[in-house]
């Protein structure tokens, strides 16, 4: 049985989650048609790109630059960015982002190996831009890589999830976006972690950030609205993995998910022709194939059901 989930936030983060694994570099005026081409599929969200150092994700390096062409976003639409320290928080609000999101992880192995520090060594540099974005007037998204699984120290129990959580609320955080960042959760662990996290995280301020690594990010996301989530990241075409996750290929494309929502009766906004349509340059210039089941077959046809025996 779905719970009270009637309208769902889609969250696009194809631009940036989504491309910053791809050896290929993609220009800046692409980057910028694909993230309007998004908005005129109908999304309301956007990670844009990252402030994060050019040496470590390459790919990213033109933020600035994407920022400055796609300038303000249209009414009702929030243009979202990465934001790993004072530093790139001073480059992001000189930038004009309309929402910041900072990030950590659950687990001390693969927190070491994506930012070179404790989990508590990154709360500490984090803290400064929550504090100065929130200042600044903007909202703050806070990640939290390997919530469920780790590629290094294997199942995350929930408990320490949950605390890794507890303390980004504590800092300032206005949303708490839970990832299974090597798509390797199940629904089982959705719901194991969500019965120790929804008593200290509002649903309304929870978003679940899913992989399909192995093909279980659409039945992870129902667990999710049975239990009243509403929001969920997603990456057009299926865009994407994490560079510091091996194995961690295949972001939850965001036409698989606007299909199931659509399948539901839950509204999202999304125009899903349009979303495949925004998909297609980016994958003609990486030169591969984009992996969204939906983007490659389309929306199921419609009318008259098959003859007896058809």
């Amino acid at each position: 049985m779905i719970g009270p989930v009637r309208r769902a936030r889609v969250t696009e983060v194809g631009p940036r989650d989504g491309l910053q694994n791809e050896g290929v570099p993609v220009p800046t005026d692409a980057k910028v048609a694909f993230v309007q081409a998004l908005v005129a599929a109908g999304l309301r969200e956007i990670e844009v790109s990252s402030f994060v150092r050019a040496d470590r994700v390459p790919q990213l390096s033109d933020a600035e630059d994407v920022f400055a062409r796609l300038g303000p976003p249209p009414p009702g639409v929030t243009y979202l960015a990465l934001v790993p320290n004072a530093r790139g928080l001073e480059r992001a609000l000189a930038a004009r982002v309309g929402k910041v999101a900072v990030f950590t992880a659950a687990t001390e192995s693969f927190n070491r190996r994506n930012v070179n520090a404790t989990i508590a060594e990154s709360l500490v540099r984090i803290a400064p831009v929550v504090l100065g974005a929130r200042a600044a007037g903007l909202p703050v998204r806070g990640y939290v890589s390997t919530a469920f699984v780790c590629p290094y120290e294997g199942r995350t129990p929930p408990a320490q999830a949950v605390d890794v959580c507890r303390r980004l609320l504590d800092l300032g955080c206005d949303e708490i976006d839970v990832g299974d960042t090597i798509g390797a959760a199940t629904p089982a662990d959705v719901a194991a972690l969500l019965d120790l996290l929804l008593p200290h995280v509002p649903v309304a301020r929870l978003t679940l950030h899913f992989h399909d690594t192995r093909g279980t990010a659409l039945v992870n996301v129902m667990e999710g609205l049975r239990r009243g989530v509403s929001s969920f990241d997603a990456s057009a075409g299926g865009l994407g993995g994490c560079p510091y996750a091996p194995g961690a290929t295949g972001n939850l494309a965001t036409e698989d998910l606007v299909y199931l929502l659509g399948g539901l009766g839950i509204e999202h906004g999304v125009d899903l022709e349009a979303l495949r349509a925004a998909s297609r340059p980016i994958e003609a210039m990486l030169g591969h194939a984009l992996p969204g089941k939906v983007y490659r077959a389309g929306a199921a046809p419609t009318g008259p059901g098959p003859r007896a025996g058809g």
